[in-house]
């Protein structure tokens, strides 16, 4: 799961994805209101916690415009301010959830679990490019009909492009979203299963869905 902390107070935000790495989410910290909008919009989240309080735009104003444009992200917001209208014009902003400060530590990664449940339960439970289709809960593959066949690493490598379609993925984030890995482990193993994964979709003919970007990634996509 990737979540989204934007926390403009650095002790605050250190301490508090201190807490969330350990519950094994992967992370992205930002700072700023302005910055949080631009990377909501251009990367897929599983749910974030923000502060209302941020430099630049602030979070009721990054939730406003991500509903607006068809963003669903779960969103958890922060305050220090704890007053009832401000929670009701949280909710109302688009927020699914709010919590005071100062909180409990235990109750925010409670919060978290609950949105991330809520936001999978969202999810689309059949994943569409082409005339290749996923079912992720009943963990089936199909490309025109014919059932491709997946060990469990290959079908979270085909959910991720598959989510993520049209985007280019690099394979550092695949590394992130497919393994777990925060880093490099200096191997070719996304290449590897690429190749492997692209061999299964493409057995049966039909045009190429698997793309590599050359100095960039991979994208899962019907050319033109």
């Amino acid at each position: 799961m990737h979540v989204l902390l934007v926390e403009d107070d650095t002790k605050m935000a250190a301490f508090v994805a201190k807490a969330l790495e350990a519950e094994g989410y992967a992370l992205t910290v930002l700072h700023n209101g302005d910055e949080a909008l631009a990377v909501m919009l251009n990367t897929r989240f599983d749910a974030a916690v923000m502060d209302i309080m941020l430099h630049g735009r602030d979070g009721l104003s990054v939730v406003k415009q991500l509903r607006a444009r068809g963003n669903a992200t779960p969103v958890l917001l922060c305050s220090a301010r704890g007053d009832a209208n401000e929670r009701v014009e949280g909710l109302n902003a688009g927020a699914d959830d709010y919590v005071v400060k100062p909180f409990v530590l235990d109750e925010l990664l409670a919060r978290v679990r609950a949105l991330l449940r809520r936001g999978g339960e969202r999810q689309a439970p059949v994943l569409t490019v082409a005339d290749l289709t996923l079912d992720v809960a009943a963990r089936t593959a199909q490309r025109a009909g014919r059932a491709i066949d997946l060990t469990a690493r290959e079908f979270r490598l085909l959910e991720h492009l598959m989510r993520s379609s049209p985007r280019v993925c690099s394979r550092m984030l695949i590394l992130e979203k497919v393994w777990d890995y925060h880093f490099d482990p200096g191997s070719n193993i996304v290449d590897v299963y690429v190749r492997k994964l692209r061999e299964k979709i493409d057995a049966g003919g039909g045009a190429k869905l698997l793309h590599s970007v050359r100095g960039a990634g991979y994208v899962m996509k019907e050319e033109p």
